[in-house]
């Protein structure tokens, strides 16, 4: 798997000494540059995971693209989260050969918003079909744009070119990210990526501390002939210990046992908890944090008959909402079974009170489903 490539457990590793967490998320674009858009589905839930887990501080990340997922870049630079402190691209590919279909280009939005700090790696030696577009990146960003130059370096110059200039790009580029991260630089002049360890592999890539969560790197893997490993769901909530049963069955009547039914289907459950927390967002007008609960792949069916498909359309469709404060919505009545949720609803999108039925189906811990009804 591209994550478990020595070079990204020695940056993750860099990083983790350093008191960041460094996570590596494989995606689909590793079987394909047709699965596009599909790869950037699935590093925004990685992020969503990541920033729901209490151990990250989730206002304080950066996104380091490496190759082929530098086409993952744009997007980002163009709607730049709060929570994003930086983008890095380290020998990136930024345009799509003909016929694939490309989402955002990165030299289209680059220096779009001037508070962004973007860092681009740049080998001196890089493929031909790989310099043309960076060079219109770098002539685009203009003073949005840091860049670290290595004139002797391939693509991929961490992997293949084991020199002092290679060490040093590392270094000066992880330097520059923990900068942006809030936090300040070494200056014992140390190299930060070690050899590998002769006799004993580092399995762990966090390190975290009592007094403060740590900022997170997130590190895109490039394309490449590998194994796509999904990245992990978001953390289960533990369900409530259950009631030993009596030592000896009890016949109970009729009425009691609709009343146990009732309590049976109104309880708390994982798939209800799940989505409280999506409602919690919600209210609290937390695009970054609603978008986390659902799927990469969620289907919501809205009461006009719209349906949405992916959080990148659910982006699309909520922003505005978002953005105008109109995230109002009661629940009246809820019921919960396994994994559905089904609640009566008065929503305040247009400022008067709209009844609507909302059917939710949660599956590890996201949402996969949704369908309203008016």
């Amino acid at each position: 798997m591209p994550r478990d490539w020595p070079v990204y457990n020695g940056y993750a590793t860099a990083a983790a000494r350093r008191g960041l967490v460094a996570a590596v998320v494989d995606h689909s674009l590793i079987h394909g540059l047709d699965r596009l858009v599909a790869a950037a589905d699935e590093v925004e839930a990685a992020v969503g995971v990541l920033r729901s887990d209490p151990r990250v501080d989730p206002d304080r990340v950066g996104l380091w693209f490496f190759s082929g997922a530098g086409l993952l870049a744009g997007e980002w630079l163009d709607s730049r989260p709060d929570w994003l402190r930086f983008v890095a691209l380290t020998y990136p590919l930024l345009a799509t050969p003909p016929g694939v279909d490309d989402l955002v280009t990165a030299a289209e939005v680059i220096g779009k918003h001037k508070d962004l700090p973007v860092l681009l790696t740049r080998a001196g030696l890089e493929r031909e079909e790989l310099a043309g577009p960076v060079a219109e990146f770098v002539s685009a960003g203009g003073a949005a744009l840091d860049i670290i130059d290595v004139p002797k370096g391939h693509h991929g110059f961490d992997m293949l070119d084991h020199t002092e200039e290679s060490r040093a790009a590392v270094t000066k580029a992880l330097d520059w990210a923990i900068a942006h991260l809030g936090e300040e630089p070494g200056d014992d002049g140390k190299l930060l990526v070690p050899p590998p360890p002769a006799t004993k592999k580092t399995t762990s890539t966090r390190r975290t501390t009592a007094a403060a969560k740590p900022a997170t790197a997130v590190k895109e893997a490039p394309a490449g002939p590998a194994t796509r490993q999904t990245p992990p769901p978001a953390p289960k909530a533990t369900p409530a210990p259950s009631v030993a049963p009596p030592a000896a069955p009890v016949q109970a009547p009729l009425a009691d046992l609709g009343m146990a039914t009732v309590a049976a289907v109104t309880a708390d459950t994982p798939a209800a908890r799940v989505v409280s927390r999506e409602h919690a967002a919600f209210d609290a007008h937390d695009l970054e944090a609603f978008l986390a609960m659902y799927s990469p792949t969620a289907r919501i069916l809205l009461a006009d008959g719209t349906e949405l498909k992916g959080r990148r359309f659910l982006r699309e469709h909520y922003s505005p909402r978002f953005n105008a404060g109109q995230c109002k919505t009661e629940v009246v009545q809820r019921l919960m079974l396994g994994e559905w949720v089904v609640e009566h609803v008065v929503s305040y999108d247009d400022g008067g009170p709209t009844p609507q039925l909302g059917l939710y189906r949660v599956t590890d811990g996201l949402i996969t489903d949704v369908e309203f009804r008016a």
